[in-house]
């Protein structure tokens, strides 16, 4: 039990330090006067009657000067086309297209996104699911990062919004995988498409970028349709990654488990390239998260420094995407949460469906 131990305490040592060089190096937009570029926002939309209102008027309060909002009304079952076209009248600015049948060979996101992108005429590409809400100097905070690093794509983290408990349990893992694994300003330079790192819930590419790297086709049957656009992206030779979007976008993802179980039945077991590489993470996460735990209860000082470390990470990982920093005790029963999920998402792998689709 000790080399387990011992094992924990280097993995979140690790951890820690990455999670350390982060908070200090990411880029946070901060609001400078200069408005250089301009945007086409594509926000696909199925069977979301219940945003696409609010959506609309948190869209049409950006203050930059030039972008246009392109809705993709996937196939919706709903009123989601209907109440689109109703909220965006009057707005010059906002248009609805409806996204033909979808084919054999695509999913819907990747779908919906290729339908919106033909019709789009600015420089950056935008994608943004519609349950993001983004503060009215959002754009303009993101040109400036974007006009002062020359980055060719960009994702800024939104705030996770987390209220229910399997919501705490969960959502903060997400950030605080990147934080702790990847050196995300060296990310921005490699060449390496393993440093990959992207969020499609808000995402800046550079059109002419997009389209040299084989645009939405290349992800047609993408469940990470974000990490691997970004890999395309970087073996096409563009450079980019992820930046803190929490001052500046946020978003509640689900509101379930059940919702959180389909949501990440349909990606985990794709993300770590099937059952072994599910298996590997699935064990280094336990020896990181939770054996820490026994040993500590048990006495077992390296346990308990392991411990402390782990728990540090998340606090510094909470921090930075203002999530609440008291989750972080609660990372044990995270871990075992995390695992679940990731047998699940293996075990009905192919049964698992998404807003009434297969995936």
């Amino acid at each position: 039990m000790s080399a387990l131990f011992n094992l924990s305490l280097v993995i979140n040592a690790f951890l820690l330090l990455t999670a350390l060089i982060n908070a200090f190096t990411i880029i946070r937009p901060k609001k400078k006067s200069e408005e250089e570029l301009s945007f086409s926002l594509l926000v696909p939309c199925r069977n979301e009657e219940e945003n696409v209102v609010e959506l609309v008027k948190y869209l049409g309060a950006l203050d930059h000067p030039r972008y246009e909002v392109i809705f993709i009304n996937d196939n919706s079952t709903d009123c989601t086309g209907q109440l689109l076209r109703e909220a965006i009248k009057n707005r010059s600015t906002m248009s609805v297209i409806d996204a033909q049948p979808l084919p054999q060979g695509w999913l819907g996101k990747p779908w919906a996104l290729s339908q919106g992108f033909s019709s789009a005429r600015y420089e950056y590409v935008v994608t943004i699911d519609a349950d993001v809400r983004l503060r009215s100097d959002a754009l303009s905070a993101v040109d400036c990062v974007l006009a002062r690093t020359k980055t060719d794509f960009l994702s800024p983290y939104p705030a996770q919004i987390a209220l229910t408990m399997s919501e705490r349990l969960v959502q903060p893992l997400l950030q605080w995988t990147w934080m702790t694994t990847v050196p995300l300003r060296l990310a921005m330079k490699s060449k390496r498409k393993s440093l990959a790192v992207a969020n499609g819930q808000f995402f800046f590419i550079r059109k002419s970028s997009l389209v040299a790297s084989g645009g939405f086709e290349a992800i047609r049957s993408s469940v990470l349709d974000d990490i691997d656009m970004a890999r395309a992206l970087i073996a096409a030779g563009y450079h980019g990654g992820v930046c803190d979007g929490s001052s500046i976008a946020s978003t509640r993802m689900y509101s379930s488990f059940n919702q959180i179980r389909a949501g990440y039945g349909k990606s985990l077991a794709k993300g770590f390239g099937g059952a072994g590489g599910s298996i590997a993470i699935a064990a280094l996460t336990f020896i990181s998260g939770f054996i820490p735990l026994i040993g500590a209860v048990a006495g077992s000082t390296i346990a308990t420094t392991s411990f402390i470390l782990v728990i540090a990470s998340r606090m510094i990982s909470a921090l930075s995407s203002r999530s609440l920093m008291i989750d972080a005790l609660l990372h044990p029963i995270s871990t075992i949460v995390f695992i679940y999920l990731l047998a699940y998402s293996n075990l009905l792998r192919g049964k698992i469906t998404w807003k009434g689709r297969a995936v």
